[in-house]
């Protein structure tokens, strides 16, 4: 199970016995594409890694979702406020395809931040660099113009943009499907 473990790219900086220690506590589940596995408004005691597929994670607004994050093989899906405040969440996280996932319940793994510091170590940098990745994200949506969003989402994510409903980037991105579509045609 440690070999398994340490081709996923989230656990390549953990040492074998950390690895040992966090398999003891893990769950390898599958769900179907459509599949909701953190939902907003409810407390999510588990801790997602993607090991295969697609997710992305949205928030319903006044008259239409709001996609906000994708996720790929390799990333962790959490809700945030679950994670640090123990409270109900505000997004959902949609399964785009049919998955493979490592589940960790929370309270397991806030076990093993306590007894072992390279674990606890791990832990921080994840919710380091996922805080990172939404402050650029934020900065983007603000200071970018969509066309250049849509070039920055095709060069880091072009495997994203066969397999994800053109709707739910165009929601990524803050544009209608109409605007996407004629940044698509002059992109060409």
């Amino acid at each position: 199970m440690i070999e398994q473990l340490r081709n996923i790219a989230v656990f390549n900086s953990l040492s074998d016995h950390s690895l040992h220690e966090i398999s003891k506590h893990i769950e390898y589940v599958k769900h179907k594409k459509g599949t909701i596995i953190i939902h907003a408004d409810k407390i999510e005691p588990r801790f997602f890694i993607l090991e295969k597929g697609i997710a992305r994670a949205y928030s319903d607004g006044e008259h239409q979702q709001i996609t906000f994050w994708f996720g790929q093989s390799g990333d962790v899906l959490f809700s945030f406020n679950s994670y640090i405040n123990n409270s109900p969440g505000y997004e959902n996280v949609e399964l785009l395809a049919n998955c493979h996932l490592i589940q960790i319940k929370l309270s397991d793994l806030f076990l093993l931040y306590d007894r072992h510091l390279e674990i606890a170590n791990w832990g921080r940098k994840i919710a380091e660099k996922e805080l990172i990745a939404t402050e650029k994200r934020l900065i983007d949506r603000a200071f970018k113009g969509a066309a250049e969003r849509y070039r920055e989402f095709l060069d880091q994510s072009p495997e994203l943009v066969k397999s994800v409903a053109l709707k739910h980037i165009a929601s990524y991105l803050g544009v209608t499907q109409v605007t996407l579509s004629r940044i698509r045609a002059a992109h060409k």
